[in-house]
């Protein structure tokens, strides 16, 4: 075909489009309006983009009242994401430009572009050479060389100017008079008051489609705040509710068989002070101002260690270390003996009776003939729980060792070190460690909690975070090769959550929990960018500072590295330290996640790709999996899965933490995934009611929607509920899947949830079909079931869900299955929405191919049946 036959027909389609949409137009709808777009001063400039209408710039009607269709993501969460005159220009192509200030101390602005000013592009933060900062800039548009102009002034008073074509070259920036600073925007008067902004003559169909997307929005946010507190309401006069379910044997389709892991992520102090057995804080003195950002003035070298008594001083010294990671050690300068130096443990230090404790320590005499250290765990009232000397004589550092036997328990005890001669003494990496570790590990974790975690089954481990993993700022990037090794010689830094890691668990320990377990191990690397909510990048705000490209090689290098140090032979250079570290054999790594919750931006495009690329280049037995924001929907979504898909990567992380609500009315979110693209790793998800608690409603809330997975998991491939650990009185993030303090351990319903499908997944979905009594939508999407098949045991394992606040009396068609015996196993977790401790009740069942099972209120039930 020819380009004027091509141009005629494209024209008539034109047209054509245009009748029908003329045809389809309300007669009482103008065919254009006024849409003016502005920001407000509220909340400290974070409420982003709104617009009204006018028919005639006089009697104006806001969309959504101050409903923000566009919102800055630059720098920290609370006190950053600012939109400050935004400034919003038609360009051509029909593409609307907007640019605004980020903040009053930057040389950076803000752009975004849209075709509908509904669906947004990835955001940009260009920096300019010129001005103190950036205030209030405008576009202009030269159309007849293509380019646009950018003209903001700054504190000072002054005026710059700067030119690109696509928003992503700028030149550099050059000063202008104030005249050449033309600002169009207007002040009109609201509704909610006056606003500044800009002014189009729009179709009607723009305002519509805001207009709509506003509705659409306030209609799904009345689901997704569906309660149980309003069932009484809701459900008034409803009966018990009948339900058939008529499962196809013959049906089947294969699913992933590593469908419910965990996540772990040093979170709410669930790594020091948790997981990891030490019970030492602060055992090498390299607590820093700069963990807590200089808030705690205690918080340094010292923290957790004080001295008691009189005639010796305890100052600190990083002149002859025991190793440059670990600079800070402590020095003792003892006139007489008598005094100790103490340390309060996390929250105190626990113990048993009659358990064994290794203490250690690094010890070098400075002045003195030197002698001997008295050790001794000293309870509250001032009882002596066990002691031990220790050798404190080497002129050089020396380990020290001794294992301590208490002859009571307690809560509250503390670590003393006593010198026992004159002289003067340095001390470091001292440490106290249970014997009685998970799986007896040297350097392991806490017994009762690991065990818990591992009673859940978990196909997977994903670690070490999280926003952990990509840190805040490039600095503070987790570095695996900085935890491994001896202790002395790892890296501790900064923990974005605001405190310490010592990188005591690090990926040795990791890997090696993993294999205890039965996990596969999922190490989850940074994007070559830091966390989107950063605040220590290059401008202040940390997701803008890519790591620079010609470091990136050794980057990239440094994850292949990982790959050889956990999969390759004994005999590779790292595969020889994993081998020296204690494990000769590989570890067997199959899955390397790339970026969390990344901001998607072309910073990150470039460095994604470039990693992706190495590791499919040296490594294409390793399934890498990508990231697409920490929502379900949005500009990071909607970009990440289109790199995820132009790359062809094998699977996506997606995250959200969401309502009860979302997640009933959400259940067919996988159904209409595309399953040729990537697949599905639920990397963090939770349900949230307010006051976030982990309940009954929120765990159900997860049960339903996992029966939703299993539906799909040939598309999702894993899932994990985060976050996973929470110690009481350092919880910054709630619900949490298990609470613990330091002698006890405390699993919620939530946990209960993901422990039932640990232990009753299935590698088949059985096809089945369910017919409700009570037709209507709110019923129905309160029913919830899903079928799997264990085809190693052959067990067929039906889990049914009831949201609702009376009895679903369910009966169930087994066609084409044939049945070992008429034994079935009934698990069932039930209670009131608001029950937070609750345990599922084991018992037998009867069944046959044609079998009826009650359904109480707000309840999981879980049958499992053996067949032939």
């Amino acid at each position: 075909m020819k380009r004027t036959s091509i141009f005629i027909f494209l024209l008539a389609m034109v047209q054509v489009q245009t009748v029908f949409a003329a045809n389809n137009k309300s007669n009482n709808e103008p065919d254009s309006v006024y849409l003016f777009s502005y920001a407000t001063v509220k909340n400290n400039n974070h409420n982003g983009l709104h617009f009204a209408w006018s028919r005639d710039r006089e009697h104006w009607f806001s969309i959504g009242n101050e409903f923000s269709f566009l919102r800055s993501d630059y720098g920290r969460w609370g006190s950053e994401k600012r939109m400050i005159t935004p400034f919003l220009f038609l360009g051509p192509g029909g593409t609307w430009q907007c640019v605004w200030s980020l903040n009053e101390r930057e040389r950076l602005f803000a752009h975004a572009a849209s075709k509908d000013l509904v669906d947004w592009g990835r955001q940009s933060y260009p920096e300019m050479n010129a001005g103190s900062n950036i205030l209030r800039p405008v576009v202009q548009y030269d159309q007849q060389s293509g380019i646009y102009q950018i003209t903001y002034t700054d504190a000072a008073g002054k005026y710059f100017r700067v030119i690109t074509k696509d928003f992503k070259s700028y030149s550099p920036a050059t000063e202008v008079s104030q005249a050449q600073y033309k600002n169009p925007s207007q002040t009109i008067t609201l509704p909610e008051g006056s606003a500044t902004g800009q002014m189009y003559r729009v179709p009607w169909s723009t305002v519509d489609q805001l207009i709509n997307n506003y509705e659409r929005k306030q209609y799904k946010n009345s689901l997704y705040n569906e309660f149980a507190k309003d069932d009484a309401q809701r459900f008034a006069g409803l009966k018990p509710v009948n339900a058939a379910i008529s499962v196809q044997g013959a049906n089947a389709k294969p699913i992933s068989d590593l469908l419910l892991g965990i996540f772990f992520e040093d979170i709410n102090y669930a790594a020091d002070g948790g997981l990891y057995a030490e019970l030492v804080q602060n055992r090498d003195f390299e607590y820093a101002l700069s963990d807590k950002e200089g808030r705690d003035q205690k918080w340094n070298s010292t923290y957790a260690w004080t001295l008691k008594g009189e005639q010796t001083a305890f100052t600190m010294d990083s002149a002859a270390p025991i190793h440059a990671n670990n600079p800070h050690y402590a020095v003792l300068q003892t006139t007489t003996p008598g005094a100790s130096l103490v340390n309060s443990g996390f929250d105190g230090i626990a113990v048993r009776k009659g358990e064994q404790y290794n203490f250690s320590l690094f010890v070098k005499q400075l002045e003195g003939k030197g002698g001997k250290l008295l050790v001794r765990l000293v309870a509250k009232n001032g009882e002596v729980l066990a002691q031990a000397n220790v050798q404190a004589s080497s002129g050089t550092w020396k380990t020290s060792r001794a294992v301590l036997v208490p002859n009571a328990d307690a809560t509250d005890a503390t670590l003393e070190l006593q010198p026992l001669a004159a002289g003067r003494l340095a001390v470091d990496v001292i440490s106290l460690f249970p014997q009685n570790t998970f799986k007896g590990r040297i350097n392991g974790m806490r017994a009762d909690l690991a065990q818990v975690i591992a009673d859940i089954h978990p196909r997977f481990v994903r670690f070490p975070g999280g926003c952990v993993a990509h840190g805040d700022g490039l600095h503070n990037i987790y570095q695996w090769k900085n935890t491994i090794g001896p202790l002395q010689a790892r890296k501790p830094q900064r923990n974005l959550w605001g405190y310490h890691q010592t990188a005591g668990l690090g990926y040795f320990e990791y890997f090696q929990f993993c294999e205890d377990i039965g996990a596969q191990p999922l190490p989850v690397i940074a994007a070559g960018v830091p966390c989107q909510n950063s605040g220590n990048g290059p401008h202040g705000g940390g997701q803008q500072g890519g790591i620079p490209m010609d470091q990136m090689d050794e980057y990239i290098q440094d994850i292949l590295d990982l790959v050889e140090w956990a999969n390759g032979d004994a005999t590779t250079k790292w595969g020889k330290l994993r081998a020296a570290a204690g494990h000769p054999k590989p570890f067997n790594l199959k899955y390397i996640g790339i970026g969390n919750e990344d901001l998607i931006t072309d910073v990150f495009e470039e460095r994604f790709t470039m990693i992706y690329h190495a590791l499919k280049e040296k490594h294409p037995e390793i399934t890498v999996i990508g990231t697409v924001g920490p929502f379900y929907e949005g500009t990071d979504y909607e970009e990440g899965w289109e790199i995820a898909s132009k790359l062809k990567v094998p699977m996506v992380d997606e995250h959200y933490y969401v309502s009860p609500g979302w997640f009933i009315n959400n259940q067919d979110f996988y159904d209409r995934y595309d399953r040729s693209k990537p697949k599905v790793y639920l990397g963090e998800y939770a349900a949230h009611v307010p006051g976030r608690a982990n309940n009954l409603e929120t765990a159900l809330a997860e049960a339903l929607y996992l029966t939703a997975i299993e539906r799909n998991g040939d598309v999702v491939s894993m899932t994990s509920y985060a976050p996973l650990l929470a110690k009481e009185g350092h919880t910054q993030w709630n619900p949490d899947m298990i609470y613990f303090n330091n002698t006890e351990v405390k699993p919620t319903v939530g946990y209960e949830v993901q422990k039932l499908y640990g232990h009753n997944s299935g590698n088949e979905y059985l096809t089945a079909s369910i017919n409700v009594s009570n037709n209507t939508e709110v019923v129905k999407k309160r029913i919830a079931f899903s079928v799997v098949r264990d085809s190693k045991s052959k067990d067929v394992i039906v889990k049914m869900v009831n949201l609702l606040p009376v009895t679903v009396n369910a009966s169930v068609v087994l066609k084409d299955i044939t049945l070992a015996n008429t034994k079935g196993v009934k698990t069932v977790l039930q209670g009131k929405p608001d029950d937070k401790n609750l345990k599922p009740v084991i018992s037998d069942c009867t069944v046959s191919e044609n079998f009826s099972s009650e359904l109480p209120p707000y309840s999981f039930t879980i049958i499992r049946i053996q067949t032939k």
